[in-house]
């Protein structure tokens, strides 16, 4: 599974979200794409003012989305329903 994440380095809930997703790649299989909302083309995403944005991809195709801050156990729910 893939998450991009697309957030700013002037987003603080950025900032708190960068611990969970260390936690994420320490305990799953998953590759981080990294976005930054203000230097990165991401027009594609279509993600609106309200970051970070988390995009899980699967078999190349989204899956889902998280928008803002969310626990570890958000993620989690999502990665464990698609194993």
């Amino acid at each position: 599974m893939k998450i991009i994440k697309i957030s700013s380095l002037s987003c603080p809930s950025c900032i708190i979200m960068n611990k969970i997703i260390n936690q994420l790649q320490n305990k799953y299989d998953v590759e981080i794409e990294n976005l930054d909302y203000d230097f990165d083309d991401i027009e594609k995403y279509n993600v609106g003012k309200i970051l970070p944005v988390f995009i899980f991809i699967k078999n190349e195709k989204e899956i889902t989305r998280l928008i803002g801050e969310h626990k570890i156990e958000d993620f989690e729910k999502i990665i464990n329903n698609q194993e």
